[in-house]
């Protein structure tokens, strides 16, 4: 399954198992919102291999590449169907798409987030029913926003504890676990895609763009969350 860790990465492993572990004993039940991101992969080993206790679930918004099918049906293979899918509501996506068109989120900032509450916000809010805490894999490096987040912090929006264990990981560091480890991977990284969600609100990035430039292009950079991920911090929780 992989080659040994160097000691950096290694330690890194190490203190996001402890963070993690942590999380289950104060927390009780906890789960792992995947996004199937190169970020994700680090978590879904991590917890697989070393903290069963956290479920982990990924939403199919139904306008995923094929190539993040494709992923998931590696990943399932080698964790043994670790990942439980959730999907959307269909009524609630027949009505937007009645209300908005098939493609309607590129028409505004508004019909955007709309798209993004029914395929994304409403199924996690849907699956972290009863759970007390949630684990992410979002990094400082991604954009301004994320650099102010801390490893356990409440999250006022969902009503739960958040817990993002790879803050300080870097790229390098994030890629560098991954080929140790052989872990399958969205090929669509390899094609300029450091961010990938929906298919028509992803693209690869430029030369010189930030990593999450990407991701919902054609609106204000500030805009650019999903609405799982505030773009204002609340206060860190002290362990």
């Amino acid at each position: 399954m992989g080659q040994v860790l160097t000691l950096e990465l290694e330690s890194k492993a190490a203190a996001i198992r402890e963070l993690l572990t942590e999380a289950v004993r104060r927390f009780g039940r906890v789960v792992y919102a995947n996004s199937l991101g190169a970020e994700a992969m680090v978590l879904t080993d991590l917890i697989s291999t070393d903290v069963p206790q956290i479920d982990i679930v990924s939403i199919d918004t139904g306008r995923l590449h094929e190539e993040t099918y494709e992923l998931l049906e590696k990943l399932q293979r080698r964790y043994g169907n670790r990942i439980r899918v959730v999907y959307p509501d269909a009524e609630e996506l027949s009505g937007l798409v009645a209300r908005q068109g098939i493609n309607g989120f590129f028409h505004s900032p508004e019909a955007r987030v709309a798209c993004c509450n029914a395929r994304k916000v409403v199924p996690f809010k849907r699956f972290v029913a009863g759970y007390s805490a949630w684990v992410t894999g979002v990094r400082r490096e991604q954009s301004p926003a994320r650099s102010l987040g801390s490893p356990v912090e409440w999250d006022d929006q969902h009503g739960l504890y958040k817990v993002s264990p790879l803050l300080d990981w870097t790229e390098e560091q994030v890629w560098s676990y991954i080929r140790t480890r052989k872990i399958p991977y969205n090929v669509l990284h390899d094609r300029q895609y450091p961010s990938i969600g929906c298919a028509p609100c992803t693209r690869a990035v430029q030369p010189g763009e930030d990593s999450r430039a990407g991701r919902w292009w054609w609106e204000n950079p500030e805009a650019r969350e999903c609405g799982l991920h505030p773009r204002v911090r609340t206060a860190a929780v002290q362990s």
